[in-house]
């Protein structure tokens, strides 16, 4: 299928360069091409109209390109405009009140889960996640959550579709064991995982939905083992879970 004469190319290139300092501190301009996709020579062209314009700077002896500070307002206006983020504000702060622990918002884009706001507790030091860090949908509650929104067709492509990586001993693997953990999020109106990304992490989570019935969003809670454990998790933080993500949708 022939490209569309609209899709403009070189901004194309310039975005993917963007999106591949999203694994790198800094890179030098073969990285850059080798990560971006691109040859060198579009690379340094790329490159050089992103530092002129001051998305990315060469500071230092070594000349490795990095992300400026500059890039964060690309991502400004969403965070700050998006209505569902302003509606779920308060929620997760009255949330983050009634269980004392780590209260995250997560939006999911593709196979990934994409952390937007996130309210840390104070009782430990918990796992360094900024805002836009991407989780797999299939080993976090908050995907899963999201999963068990979606109509069962689309949720049984996605899975099938997924690429499945063992991040702890206890990720799950299986398709039909992610199935039926599923099935049970359905059922129960809400998600968990246990050490399945983050060792000594369990989450729950429960997912918001827009006005048609469709899951945009998920609210999820953190807690460190073994101060807590699964059974207890689901059974006090999971209700939680649930009535936050509903008071979202309903805002």
């Amino acid at each position: 299928m022939s490209e569309s004469p609209l899709f403009i190319q070189s901004l194309e290139k310039g975005l993917r360069v963007l999106e591949s300092f999203e694994h790198h501190e800094s890179m030098t301009l073969q990285q850059i091409a080798q990560a971006a996709n691109i040859n060198t020579s579009s690379a340094q062209r790329v490159a050089h109209t992103l530092e002129r314009l001051g998305y990315i700077n060469r500071d230092g002896a070594d000349k490795r390109y990095r992300l400026d500070i500059r890039a964060l307002k690309l991502g400004h206006p969403f965070l700050a405009n998006e209505r569902l983020l302003q509606s779920a504000h308060t929620i997760l702060h009255r949330l983050h009140q009634e269980c004392e622990e780590s209260v995250n918002l997560s939006i999911p884009d593709g196979n990934e889960m994409v952390f937007v706001m996130r309210i840390p507790t104070f009782k430990h030091i918990p796992v360094y996640m900024p805002t836009g860090a991407r989780l797999p949908i299939t080993a976090t509650a908050s995907g899963r959550a999201i999963l068990a929104g979606l109509p069962p067709d689309e949720c049984k492509r996605i899975l099938n579709s997924a690429k499945m990586v063992r991040h702890t001993p206890n990720t799950t693997l299986d398709v039909k064991a992610l199935a039926a953990i599923i099935h049970t999020a359905t059922n129960e109106g809400f998600a968990y995982a246990a050490e399945e990304f983050f060792p000594g992490d369990i989450n729950v989570a429960a997912a918001v939905y827009d006005e048609n019935r469709r899951p945009v969003a998920a609210v999820n809670i953190s807690v460190p083992m073994p101060r807590w454990d699964l059974d207890r998790a689901r059974h006090e933080l999971g209700p939680m879970a649930r009535r936050a993500a509903r008071a979202i949708s309903a805002a």
